[in-house]
């Protein structure tokens, strides 16, 4: 049929073709580029962003992977059928929160739950039984299993002793650096914060709002003053100075002891220390033998040492970051004189004396401390085993001996006899931490220790305890009768079980 002219059309030229579609080539091109854009460009923050609920839903569509201890879950999940379907539930809540952390819809992950969180969720690729089978099935693998190294027993010890009081136990297998119990009081049941509804909100305000702060890991994120635990890391750094080369010798310490370059005259609580020796001092706790140890000894080898047992890393994680334990690096005589019976500015955290103490059973080498023994499939396949590793040596091997020698001491003969295990060999050493504006808090009640099983080749634990609120009027307190019996408890549950 042809078209007349008369009506106005025209047959489209072959240039009129080309210009279409080269458009229309051009539309999908720039459709192509932009769903790249958007697909791989912005994929990230797409994903990110807080009003896409795709990644919550699928998140908690599914149970989340078991935090293990002695091969038995600690954790668990609740299928509600909501949106966000499946609730992190805790068995012992309260006793294993220091360890597990939480994990709540709303508030997110801390501790365990945040640090394997990967593998807890199941979105680590080493879950996925090929080579990026996920990313072509676009499929989730079930949250796999992390296995802790607690020890069930020494983590219910631990929490036991502390009674409710405010404080905190860390105890370390000091030839792995395993952490084989975490605890911290007063604490909190994680399970609160599971959910969306308003008690979980609720739950929220009031913890944060304590004046006890239940969720603050006192064990591994507080920092205090040491007291005369610290003197462990003193005496190392003079004997390994050669500052002192005899037990048993005259340190030629006057008591009191005025602090260079002031008129602050230091003072003991026990009779004796006048010249007293090493060992004296050390088992009874001589301020002024130890104070004028570390000015003599110098900043240089006291820092050197301190640094070398763990102080000022800033980086240690188990695999929750730890809080840096602090040993100032410029200070005057005086600072430093008292920095070395564990005041002044020098703090630290239970994990840091648990593996000052586990150095000194360990011949002088610090493990590095860990919490996950392994990471599996939620089939029990391994997809990660945690190797031991060494962090520093701390101090010569013959250095850690006589401190084995000095600790021992303490237990046997000086003021750590509360700590006493028949049948094995113990060493510890006493602190009592002043703080507050003149001194006027509470002090702080510590206690450090390893434990040697008789017939055994090497100490089995090491342990550091701390109580903030120690229930004795404030002259009588002392680690030796606040601290240390828990830190006896929870070596003896260790070695009930090896």
């Amino acid at each position: 049929m042809t078209i007349p002219r008369a009506l106005g059309l025209a047959r489209p030229g072959s240039a009129t073709i080309r210009h279409v579609a080269a458009f229309c080539a051009l539309l999908l091109i720039a459709l192509l580029v932009n769903a790249t854009r958007v697909q791989v460009v912005q994929s990230g923050s797409l994903d990110d962003n807080p009003a896409n609920r795709r990644q919550a839903i699928a998140r908690f569509g599914q149970p989340r992977g078991d935090i293990m201890v002695d091969g038995r879950p600690v954790t668990g999940s609740r299928d509600t059928g909501e949106q966000l379907r499946h609730e992190r539930t805790y068995r012992n809540g309260p006793l294993y929160a220091p360890v597990t952390g939480y994990a709540s819809q709303v508030y997110g992950t801390t501790l365990l739950e945040n640090a394997e969180d990967d593998i807890l969720s199941g979105t680590d690729p080493m879950l996925a039984p090929l080579p990026l089978w996920n990313d072509v099935s676009r499929t989730r693998n079930p949250g796999g299993q992390v296995r802790t190294t607690i020890r069930a027993a020494a983590q219910q010890a631990a929490y036991a002793g502390l009674g409710g009081k405010k404080g905190a136990v860390a105890a370390v297998e000091p030839s792995t650096g395993k952490i084989l119990a975490l605890v911290s009081t007063p604490s909190y049941d994680p399970e609160r914060l599971s959910g969306t509804s308003a008690s979980v909100a609720r739950s929220w305000a009031s913890l944060n709002a304590s004046a006890d702060k239940p969720m603050l890991n006192r064990a591994i994120r507080q920092t205090y003053p040491p007291g005369s635990t610290f003197k462990v890391v003193t005496a190392a750094a003079a004997l390994d100075s050669g500052t002192v080369t005899d037990l048993d010798a005259d340190t030629k310490s006057p008591a009191p002891y005025t602090l260079p370059g002031t008129s602050t005259r230091l003072t003991n609580e026990v009779e004796g220390c006048k010249n007293a020796s090493l060992r004296y001092a050390f088992e009874w706790s001589c301020n002024t033998v130890f104070a004028k140890l570390g000015a003599d000894t110098g900043l240089s080898d006291m820092l050197g040492t301190a640094e070398n047992f763990g102080f000022n890393d800033g980086g240690l994680k188990i695999p929750s970051s730890v809080a840096a334990s602090n040993f100032d690096t410029s200070m005057d005589s005086a600072q430093l004189a008292l920095s070395s019976i564990g005041q002044y500015d020098t703090r630290a955290t239970p994990l840091q004396m648990a593996m000052v103490a586990a150095a000194v059973a360990n011949g002088g080498s610090v493990e590095s401390p860990q919490l996950v023994d392994e990471t599996t499939t939620d089939d029990g396949d391994v997809v990660r085993k945690t190797g031991t590793s060494s962090l520093h040596r701390a101090m010569n091997p013959a250095t850690a001996m006589q401190l084995r020698e000095l600790m021992t001491g303490v237990v046997e003969e000086g003021t750590g006899g509360n700590a006493a295990i028949p049948g094995a060999t113990v060493g510890g050493k006493t602190g009592t931490a002043q703080h507050g504006i003149d001194n006027s808090g509470t002090p702080y009640a510590w206690f450090i220790s390893w434990a040697q099983k008789s017939g055994e080749a090497q100490p089995s634990v090491a342990v550091a305890v701390v109580v903030e609120d120690a229930a004795a009027d404030r002259g009588d307190i002392s680690g030796g009768g606040s601290a240390a019996p828990v830190a006896k408890a929870v070596m003896e549950a260790v070695l009930a079980g090896s």
